[in-house]
């Protein structure tokens, strides 16, 4: 069935190896849009829930993905005014209809000319929670949208898109973590790179000068401050003169 197979292609971006989270937004809402009956555009969006300095708790965009760039300016405009289906879902945590936004003028007064515009005349949105550690915060709403008036059959396509979006917020939990995983791996390497030159420099200062290794980070630290440098900065350029020298000599 067409909706097993879309699920699968969809859940299975956030195995794929160096998927990026813009990458597996933008390719979830294209396969939404070309394989769910009806759908001529999709967005999915996804949200992480803060805290305002009054208390009041309210969900901001992490990122989103959208087939179509007209979808792209309707929810920017939604975001903004804060009226729309899919600010309307993250808010109330419950899934959104439109069978005819023209017929519903009052809905959202400030998005009623904007979806036209859009082509945005009907649509289905449903909010779905990350799943795993520390994702309690973040929120996936996943919408099918179409420029045609009572576009979906709501018996039908909203259960299939409720299957959607937890596929998606299971995938683009898996594609938060290895990101997640690739900021600590490149952190270490910088980190790692930084102690080798500040070792090397002190290898440099301790044979010139005939001191220690305290001493001689203490010096490679007072030249830190009086050049307003890091001190992996004056051990990298103390290192790279050293090493030039040693090289021109070659």
């Amino acid at each position: 069935m067409w909706i097993e197979r879309l699920a699968r292609d969809i859940g299975a971006l956030g195995q794929a190896e160096n998927t990026t989270l813009e990458r597996a937004l933008d390719q979830m809402s294209r396969a939404a849009a070309f394989g769910v009956p009806g759908c001529s555009a999709a967005l999915v969006v996804l949200w992480r829930e803060v805290e305002g300095a009054d208390g009041t708790v309210r969900h901001v965009v992490t990122d989103y993905g959208a087939s179509h760039a007209d979808l792209s300016a309707a929810f920017e405009h939604q975001y903004t005014t804060d009226q729309g289906p899919t600010v309307e879902a993250v808010r109330e945590m419950a899934r959104v209809r439109v069978a005819d936004v023209l017929r519903e003028p009052h809905r959202w007064p400030s998005y009623t000319a904007m979806a036209v515009q859009c082509g945005d005349r009907s649509s289905i949105t449903l909010p779905s929670l990350l799943s795993g550690d520390g994702a309690d915060d973040r929120v996936v709403t996943f919408g099918v949208h179409s420029g045609r008036a009572d576009a979906f059959d709501e018996q039908v396509v909203a259960p299939l898109t409720a299957l959607l979006a937890e596929h998606a917020a299971a995938a683009l939990h898996t594609v938060g973590r290895q990101a997640d995983v690739a900021r600590e791996t490149a952190h270490m390497r910088r980190a790692m790179s930084a102690r080798t030159y500040i070792d090397q420099a002190k290898g440099i200062i301790m044979h010139a000068r005939g001191c220690d290794a305290d001493t001689a980070f203490t010096a490679l630290r007072e030249v830190a401050q009086r050049n307003r440098k890091r001190v992996v900065d004056v051990a990298r350029d103390l290192v790279m003169e050293n090493t030039a020298g040693d090289e021109s000599r070659a």
